[in-house]
């Protein structure tokens, strides 16, 4: 295979890792649970990746045999975290996901929380970091309900987007 054909199946790759449509994502869904895959479903605006996201998503990704990611969209992540943000676009934060080879899925929502996705997702494992209580974790009491398992996974100190963004606007020409 030439480079120039190497290069386009790995965006073909990646672009297939990456939708908007919330259809096409639970169509892939139903096929990997219909051949007795476990669905591991997490969610954040993963704006500027660290070491700390890539812990936590492996980790994610070893609870069960495919790894869905819920990402906010631009929209949704100024509504979080404030004007200004997110740093990266949408297409470019669900490039970085998609290049992780820990991730099957990336799907774009709108809403304030997820709880609507992993509703049409319908996981069997629902995580979120250290900083999130079971009970407080969108989705949580649904999953559950059903069977489901909902963990809070340890969280890697000294990393963090929002200060990092805080750190960057702070730097000034001596």
């Amino acid at each position: 295979m030439m480079v120039n054909d190497k290069l386009k199946f790995l965006r073909k790759q990646l672009n297939e890792k990456s939708v908007e449509d919330w259809e096409s994502a639970t169509t892939q869904v139903k096929i990997w649970k219909g051949n007795g895959e476990n669905i591991v479903f997490t969610n954040g605006c993963f704006d500027l990746l660290h070491p700390g996201h890539i812990h936590y998503i492996m980790e994610a990704a070893s609870l069960g045999d495919r790894l869905v990611i819920g990402i906010n969209t631009d929209k949704s992540v100024e509504g979080l975290k404030g004007r200004g943000r997110p740093i990266n676009s949408l297409n470019n934060r669900m490039l970085m996901l998609a290049a992780l080879d820990w991730t099957d899925l990336i799907v774009a929502f709108d809403q304030d929380t997820p709880e609507q996705l992993i509703k049409a997702i319908d996981p069997d494992i629902l995580v979120k970091g250290g900083d999130y209580k079971i009970e407080e974790i969108a989705g949580a009491k649904y999953l559950l309900s059903k069977g489901g398992k909902v963990f809070s996974l340890g969280f890697t100190e000294g990393f963090s987007t929002s200060k990092t963004v805080e750190k960057i606007r702070n730097i000034r020409d001596d």
